[in-house]
Formats: C-alpha cells, structure tokens, sequence
C-alpha cells in the first residue's frame, strides 16, 4: 500500500487559553497523493492558511496541536527541530501570499533562492548555477544577472515567480500555495497559475492550493475540500464541486463569483463568517443558512459521503432534491 504524500487526521490547533473560544482548526481530515493537486477553499478567517502552515509545523505562537498531521508518513507533531528543518529544506516548501512579506528586502535574490540549497551542503558555485536554472524555469529572463538584484527591483509578479523558484530549490516532493495569486493583478494571476501547474505536472510533486477562488480551483486541482470556521464542511472532485454543490455554504461561494457567460450579478453569502470569540452550538454555518431549521443549531453535523461527496451538513440530502 502506497503511503500517502500528505495525510491529516481529525486535527486541531488551539491557541493558548483565554485567546479564543473555540478552536481555530477543529478535526480536520484531507489528504494529497502522489502528483496529485488538492485545492482547500472558504473565506477569509476560515483557517484555510493555518491548516497550510500546520504541514510545516508553523503553528501560530503559543498554540497546541493535536490530531494526526503526516508529511509521506513522517510525523510533523512528534519529528524533532532538527528533522523539522531538513523536511522544510527538501521534503516540502511553501509559497506565501505576498512575496514582498516573506522576502529579506535587504538581501540579494541569489541569497534567497540559494540559502536553503548552501545549508544543505551544496557549493557557492553549484547553489548559483542551480538557482539559475530556477529562475529560468520560472520565466525570468537573464537570470544571472537577477540573482545579482534586490527585491525592490523587481514587480510583484517577478517577485513570485522568485518565491516559487526558492520553495522548489530543494526538489520537494509537496509543494504548498497559500494564495499564490492573491496580490497579483488579473493577467500576472493567470501567468503565475500556469507556471505552478506546469512545475507540478513536470517534477510530479503533490499540491495543497489554497484558495478564496473556487472556479480557479476547478480549473487546476483534483479534488477540492471546503473550509469553514476551522472545519472542512465538503469535499469531492473538483468537476464535482462546481457543477454539484451539495454544502449550502459550497452553493453561496459559487454565487458569489462572477462569470462573464451568465447575465445574472453575483450575490454574496449573507451575514458575517463567525469569529474566534464566538462558539457556536451546532452548525457554525446556521445563522447564514437560507435552509437552516432549528435542528441545525442543536447538532454538529459531521462529514457523511452523499452521492460521491463528503458534506457536513444535516440537510444534505433533501436539499440535493430540491
């Protein structure tokens, strides 16, 4: 039985006492196989980032993990500073939001791209004409001249491409994008997205895309699972979950996203997502249900597989007939 490339069981990351009323991941499941891209969506605060994180043992200050949470069978909750390094240098990278947050402005992009290939042994010489090669890969032209350059002399795009060129200079076999796009405009979006595809689909590596964009997620990824305060609310094919919702809070991300072939205006979901201050009794998403019933605010609806999907949702199959 082949081991799976990322697995999470039932984790839960709590911040330390008197910080928040519930957890901000509550015993989330997913998996990534082998080459295979996995999209991981919901609004902002629903813990989309820190369950990225997580996979590198990034908790937030001050945080307790508990649950299962393997990197190709290694275990992330128990490996030590040492073995937590080397997986981070090799095993799996990350690439973040905003490129001009994660990088040292004050230090050249050959020292970026080249720091975690130099701590693992590899020459001066061989680091540069490996980040080269990077560069290239990326789509930047003359790249030996731009290790030589600053952060600030590059666009925001080029500053990704950067980012993306330094998370794959250890060859890892699990790549991470936390909303890879989000600072970029629509065409350097597009740019960017074809790049990390291509690179998936040429070295074989595993993604977790996290994403706000649902349709950006069908177009790229295998699967998708749907984040809510802290919990995975569905999962399924990416066809799937765009063209059969089964989670009423599936449905309102999708009408809520433009598409230029439909003549009717994107509505958003109603109300407010819920806070870290606030624990919910039952369904955290009932106060924002147009098909809430009083049940739904009395029991925590757990994930059960419905016509090909995994949907915590009380109501799943009557609304799949409506």
């Amino acid at each position: 039985m082949t081991t799976r490339l990322l697995e999470i069981e039932n984790l839960t990351v709590r911040l330390a006492a008197g910080q928040a009323a519930r957890p901000i991941i509550d015993g989330v499941s997913l998996h990534v196989e082998h080459g295979e891209a996995v999209g991981l969506v919901g609004e902002s605060g629903s813990g989309k980032s820190v369950t990225c994180r997580s996979v590198l043992g990034l908790f937030p200050e001050g945080a307790e993990a508990a649950g299962g949470l393997r990197v190709d069978g290694a275990d992330i909750l128990t490996m030590s500073p040492t073995r937590l390094r080397d997986l981070r240098r090799r095993d799996a990278s990350m690439i973040f939001q905003d490129p001009r947050a994660s990088i040292n402005p004050l230090r050249r992009i050959g020292d970026f791209v080249t720091e975690g290939l130099r701590a693992s042994g590899v020459s001066r010489k061989g680091a540069l004409d490996r980040a080269e090669e990077l560069l290239e890969s990326v789509g930047i032209r003359a790249p030996r001249a731009a290790l030589r350059r600053y952060p600030h002399e590059f666009s925001g795009g080029m500053l990704q491409r950067v980012m993306i060129a330094g998370a794959l200079a250890g060859g890892p076999r699990l790549l991470l994008a936390d909303e890879p796009t989000t600072a970029l405009d629509v065409t350097t979006q597009a740019e960017v997205v074809s790049i990390l595809t291509r690179l998936q689909a040429e070295r074989d590596m595993g993604m977790l895309f996290v994403t706000h964009d649902l349709e950006l997620a069908a177009a790229i990824c295998d699967r998708v699972y749907v984040m809510y305060a802290g919990r995975i609310v569905e999962a399924q094919s990416a066809e799937g979950l765009f063209s059969r919702p089964r989670h009423p809070y599936t449905s309102g991300l999708l009408a809520a996203t433009p598409r230029l072939e439909s003549d009717r205006p994107p509505h958003g979901v109603p109300g407010r997502p819920v806070s870290l201050s606030e624990a919910p009794s039952g369904c955290a998403f009932a106060a924002r249900c147009a098909h809430a019933r009083p049940g739904c605010t009395e029991h925590e609806p757990g994930l059960r597989e419905i016509d090909g999907a995994q949907v915590a949702c009380l109501r799943a199959e009557e609304l799949i007939h409506d």
